[in-house]
Order: C-alpha cells, then structure tokens, then sequence
C-alpha cells in the first residue's frame, strides 16, 4: 500500500499515512481536527533490490566478454557510444 503525505493548511501539522489507492483523501487534521488536511505532493520512494540488471548485464565479469572492451573505452564498433555515429558525442 502506498504511504502518502498529509499537511494541514491550518496548523502546519504533517504526517504520512498508509492507504490504500482505492481509499479516499483524508480531510480531517488529527491535530487541530479542522478540516484543512490535505496530500502534499511528494516524490514516490522506491527501492530497488536484488542483483538486477545493471549488476549481471553491465557491470563486467566472465559472461560480458567482448561487450566489457568496448565499454572500458567509451565507445562501440558502431560508431560511438550511441551507435548511430550522427548525434556527436564522439
């Protein structure tokens, strides 16, 4: 469930509270009980966990091989480090 911020206009109260998508805004300030809370908007948290993508297909190691030269030196065979050759970044 998502964790959204609350901040009350009235008395600057603010606090994060866990909801459920479908439930709806909160409008009552638990502090000063009026009825100024409201979301703040906020950056969504996340986290990413586990080997991932970076650490198994860019990182290097016995299975990149040959992908692992081209990246030590910054470009591809392809005509830079974005292939196309056109956009001037080498």
């Amino acid at each position: 469930m998502p964790i959204y911020a609350y901040r009350c206009t009235a008395c600057g109260f603010e606090d994060e509270h866990i909801q459920k998508m479908a439930d709806s805004p909160l409008t009552e300030c638990p502090s000063c009980h009026a009825a100024s809370y409201a979301k703040k908007l906020t950056a969504a948290g996340f986290q990413l966990k586990g080997s991932g993508w970076y650490a198994t297909d860019f990182k290097g190691g016995a299975s990149s091989g040959a992908s692992s030269a081209s990246e030590s030196t910054g470009a591809s065979s392809a005509g830079g480090a974005c292939g196309t050759g056109t956009c001037g970044c080498h």
